[in-house]
């Protein structure tokens, strides 16, 4: 398609060609979306040695990409007040809507000033729809092609969810990134129900963009498809033509195989536009986001860092360490001389293992604050890697820390 063509058929997006400083590889592309351009993406360097650099911005401010996304998914990292979000270096957060819609409800926050002015958090916010939150209610929910009716967890009130309510709810936090709702199904089901599966989230993403009106907010659609490639090229397809502002790999990271997700997901980043950005949900560890970036994913999100901290299970450049072993009990040294958080700056390990073995919950805050550091960390180090094209060396240094993920 030529261009002249492309800016005809998209009323919503201005795009204008530009060559990032430095590099004589093919230009990149601006998509812009809304007349006052709260949304961009940029793709700055494409990488021989694999990956991509980005830059996102929103209204709410910017993202160098690819970047990692803490977990607040009842607007709030565990552990982690905004304030030491910052001070980790988090510049983008993960908020779920199923659980925001339950307790408090988004009309609620919407009255406070939206989801930003509630949580205390000035950076860009992207929402799940709550189809993975809803998937997770087997024996509570019923799924139609009008949407998903469920039992509330909370108060076992009968809530339904359709397409057009999931970007509602969205709308109403008042968030930067708003996913359409999808339908996720098992590892164990068959072609045929991920097959109908994929068509349903098809025409739900139809249905969210046609619900779609918040300046402001861009909505991502979900290629779902499990790990079948032909459903998958499918989904990709389908959702490409709506000509998103965004799109994301779902449908993954649900009991299936090693091998089997990261085949599944290279093959999808490959059919995802390479002008838009492209998200891999709920992954993962430090080597599934090299791996992940290799691939050309920009954004990425899991509960690991935070859950694992919660458990003790600390992650550093060696290795991840249970804090709560008693090798630990008398160690003078930091956790990790390489991280730059409070904790490895300013005491032992053997704190950290005291706070775990008197459960304090001090010792929770600077395990998460910690875990958090060291995966944004990580994320400037696949950047500088990229830029350099030295991610296969990366690769080999953490497959050497952490074997058991490779």
């Amino acid at each position: 398609m030529s261009l002249s063509s492309y800016l005809t058929r998209l009323a919503k997006v201005r795009v204008r060609i530009i060559r990032p400083l430095g590099h004589a590889a093919r230009p990149a592309i601006l998509i812009a979306f809304g007349s006052a351009m709260d949304f961009t993406f940029r793709v700055l360097v494409e990488s021989a040695g694999g990956g991509r650099l980005g830059l996102l911005k929103t209204r709410h401010g910017e993202a160098p990409t690819p970047a990692f996304m803490p977990v607040g998914t009842r607007a709030s990292v565990k552990g982690l007040p905004p304030f030491l979000l910052k001070e980790a270096g988090a510049e983008i957060v993960l908020c779920n809507t199923f659980h925001l819609a339950l307790r408090p409800g988004s009309s609620l926050i919407r009255e406070i000033g939206g989801l930003h002015r509630f949580m205390g958090w000035d950076g860009p916010i992207l929402t799940d729809s709550g189809g993975f939150q809803v998937f997770s209610l087997e024996e509570f929910r019923k799924v139609t092609e009008e949407g998903i009716a469920f039992r509330s967890p909370v108060d076992g009130q009968e809530i339904f969810l359709s397409p057009e309510r999931a970007v509602a709810i969205q709308e109403e936090l008042g968030v930067d990134v708003a996913m359409a709702l999808d339908e996720l199904v098992a590892n164990r089901a068959s072609f045929s129900e991920v097959e109908a599966a994929t068509a349903r989230t098809a025409r739900w993403a139809g249905r969210c963009q046609k619900a779609w009106s918040r300046e402001g907010t861009a909505l991502f659609g979900i290629v779902q498809g499990g790990v079948f490639e032909e459903l998958r090229a499918r989904s990709a397809a389908d959702l490409a033509a709506l000509d998103l502002p965004g799109y994301a790999s779902g449908g993954l990271s649900v009991g299936e195989e090693k091998a089997a997700f990261r085949k599944a997901a290279a093959f999808t980043a490959g059919l995802l536009p390479t002008q838009k950005p492209r998200y891999l949900m709920g992954v993962g560890t430090p080597l599934d986001l090299v791996e992940a970036a290799s691939w050309g994913y920009d954004l990425f999100d899991c509960v690991l860092p935070t859950r694992n901290a919660r458990n003790g299970c600390l992650f550093t450049s060696r290795g991840a360490v249970t804090i709560k072993n008693s090798r630990f009990v008398k160690d003078p040294e930091p956790l990790d001389p390489e991280c730059p958080c409070w904790a490895c700056r300013n005491v032992p390990v053997a704190y950290l293992n005291h706070l775990f073995r008197s459960n304090d919950p001090t010792g929770l805050v600077l395990n998460t604050l910690h875990n958090v550091t060291f995966y944004l960390g990580l994320m400037k180090k696949i950047r500088e890697a990229i830029a350099a094209g030295a991610l296969a060396a990366l690769r080999a240094e953490l497959a050497s820390a952490y074997p058991d993920a490779s």
